[in-house]
């Protein structure tokens, strides 16, 4: 029960640990009763927050949040810090988390939309959610206040995917740099994967390329770590293409890189993009097309020829099926058909077309029909 002090009551209450917790702010009685009561109801619902974790700001958090984020890539946490900056903590820097309201958040989202894109604005979104999801787990909120936030849908994109005539007629129009092309066009290689891919990880006579690092631009510097999914996985490369990689590959030492600018060092892809790719893909009818269409490029090529999800999975090196079907799924518009197909073809292998006179349904039905 609240006690008066001077001329203010005083709420209480013990937490699970014994430790007792006041507040002396309120003017009546009942209101530092009612305190009381939400306090113990949120003990036994395990959704009570030490008031004492629960005073740090969204700034303070953020500090402690990004850098317990050591299992991210480079480019990934400058990426967060980049959000961070000029998007999350302009609004958020001081506000203590219990002060976050859902509606705050929604109107935050909204101004957000009116001057960035769905996309930005998402990635804005999300890492504030993230953030608080994990203030949560620390005990220093009892929920998320973004949770059930409305989002700007993305816009659908028109992905283009390159015919086997398209990609040649691209890869001659790059000059130096047409075998790469090639290869990112049949393997699936994503940017990072292909400009960080070293001599010794190539296997020109068997057409095998082991995929086990990738080189990522960060803050104009460039970094070499594992791929995306931090999964090493192996590629095929078709026949046409392996007598012009062993001859990219003479004379170079094993950890030189396959596919590198005149220095030796990593290709930039707008350098890339600048002097040789955008030209060629405006020549041959393609403009506006980007380097990472190569890769579905790859996946639509591949599928055409057959390969199955598992198959498509594992070149491109997603972390499930789903995701190659959430992607692609599209571009395998027969697959029912043919099921029914050979379905059709294998019961006209094994099953007569007019039932046997002495087959168990057919003895069945005369007995019952007399």
């Amino acid at each position: 029960m609240a006690y008066k002090r001077g001329d203010k009551w005083v709420g209480f209450y013990r937490d699970v640990a014994g430790k007792q917790h006041t507040n002396g702010n309120f003017h009546r009685k009942r209101d530092a009763d009612l305190w009381e009561q939400e306090q113990k109801a949120a003990i036994r619902n395990d959704t009570w927050v030490d008031p004492s974790r629960s005073k740090m700001t969204v700034g303070q958090w953020s500090e402690t949040w990004i850098a317990g984020r050591v299992h991210l890539k480079p480019k990934t946490l400058s990426s967060y810090r980049s959000l961070l900056a000029t998007r999350v903590l302009p609004t958020w820097n001081t506000v203590p988390l219990t002060r976050i309201r859902h509606s705050d958040v929604v109107a935050w989202v909204a101004a957000m939309r009116a001057e960035l894109s769905a996309s930005r604005t998402r990635q804005a979104y999300h890492l504030l959610s993230s953030m608080l999801d994990d203030a949560v787990r620390d005990n220093r909120l009892a929920r998320n206040p973004a949770t059930g936030v409305g989002l700007p849908r993305l816009p659908k994109s028109d992905r283009r995917y390159l015919t086997h005539q398209q990609l040649a007629d691209l890869a001659d129009g790059c000059g130096p740099h047409r075998l790469m092309v090639l290869v990112a066009g049949y393997t699936g290689l994503r940017w990072g994967e292909l400009t960080g891919l070293r001599a010794r990880r190539v296997e020109s006579l068997r057409g095998r390329i082991d995929v086990v690092e990738a080189v990522t631009e960060v803050d104009g510097g460039m970094v070499f770590g594992t791929p995306k999914t931090h999964q090493h996985r192996s590629v095929v490369v078709p026949r046409f293409i392996r007598e012009d990689l062993g001859r990219q590959l003479a004379g170079k030492a094993p950890a030189d890189l396959v596919f590198a600018s005149r220095a030796g060092t990593p290709l930039r892809v707008q350098n890339f993009r600048r002097d040789w790719f955008d030209r060629a893909a405006h020549a041959v009818g393609l403009s506006g097309l980007t380097p990472h269409e190569l890769r579905h490029t790859a996946a639509s090529l591949a599928i055409a020829s057959g390969a199955s999800v598992k198959g498509v999975q594992s070149m491109l090196g997603h972390a499930s099926a789903q995701m190659t079907l959430d992607r692609y799924g599209h571009l395998f518009p027969d697959e029912l058909d043919a099921v029914a197909d050979r379905l059709d073809a294998a019961r006209a292998d094994q099953v007569l077309t007019e039932p046997r006179p002495d087959a168990p349904v057919a003895r069945i039905w005369r007995a019952t029909s007399r």
